[in-house]
């Protein structure tokens, strides 16, 4: 057995109050860790949060509202921190926003700056402040990705683009710290089924899944998602620097035309 304990460790989730953030900060305070969530203004609702910490036995969080893209609300965010912590240990970089793009016609330079501005950027805003205000790098930090780089999905071009540039920074990152002693690599997921999934992609989606003999919990959900945030940030896995790790259920090596093909095969037998 290798128990999990992270108790006496301060963990900044942004964007930690919904869908993978919130998995990821049940994982870790259920280990131990004190979490501390950004969220935008009136999109949290602190008792209905709270109950879920209460429910797993993890310490109640602190609730910042952050728009990580702020310069002054990333300031106020340290400074927020620094009454009840003197450092933090964990970072996960999880926030994204992009401009959806069906058409080239729909790409906007100003839109794209922003996609970076939410989606790239507080992974390095975010590292420097901690820094600036503790004097400390965290111990690990991690990037939350996805695998839009590497495949196509419809009108996702910007968070794509936004995430392989994360990509490109966390592992360079990884250099540039690691004679700090902190581990940064990215964690790509596949599809999660979140409320900003289901926004994105409508009831349909789930209807024609259910077509191709795949239910909704064949993806991956925020809590398994939170699993893996937490044996990346357990020390089990402190070997790893500058890497993509890539949690998909295997399903991207599984969707071709040709397995496609032999489902659509065995259904007309």
């Amino acid at each position: 057995m290798y128990p999990i304990e992270l108790k006496g460790k301060v963990a900044l989730i942004t964007g930690g109050t919904r869908g993978i953030g919130l998995g990821s900060a049940l994982a870790l305070g259920k280990a131990g860790a004190r979490c501390v969530l950004t969220y935008r203004w009136g999109s949290a609702d602190e008792s209905e949060l709270l109950a879920k910490f209460d429910a797993v036995g993890a310490p109640r969080p602190m609730l910042v509202a952050a728009d990580v893209a702020n310069d002054e609300d990333v300031a106020a965010l340290m400074a927020a921190i620094a009454t009840e912590h003197d450092g933090v240990d964990i970072f996960i970089s999880n926030v994204a926003f992009a401009g959806r793009t069906p058409t080239l016609a729909d790409y906007k330079k100003r839109s794209f700056y922003k996609s970076l501005d939410y989606s790239t950027w507080p992974l390095v805003s975010h590292v420097q402040a901690i820094f600036e205000r503790f004097e400390r790098y965290p111990g690990h930090v991690l990037a939350i990705s996805s695998d839009g780089a590497d495949r196509s999905y419809p009108a996702y071009d910007f968070v794509a683009a936004s995430k392989s540039v994360l990509e490109v920074f966390a592992r360079y990152m990884g250099s540039h710290l690691g004679e700090y002693g902190t581990k940064v690599n990215v964690l790509r997921f596949g599809m999660v089924a979140t409320e900003s999934f289901e926004a994105m992609f409508g009831e349909s989606f789930w209807e024609f899944l259910r077509g191709e003999g795949i239910e909704r919990e064949d993806l991956l959900s925020p809590e398994e998602c939170g699993q893996a945030v937490l044996a990346m940030c357990s020390g089990l896995f402190d070997a790893m620097q500058s890497q993509v790790i890539t949690l998909d259920r295997g399903m991207a090596f599984e969707d071709n035309l040709m397995r496609r093909f032999e489902r659509w095969k065995s259904a007309q037998d």
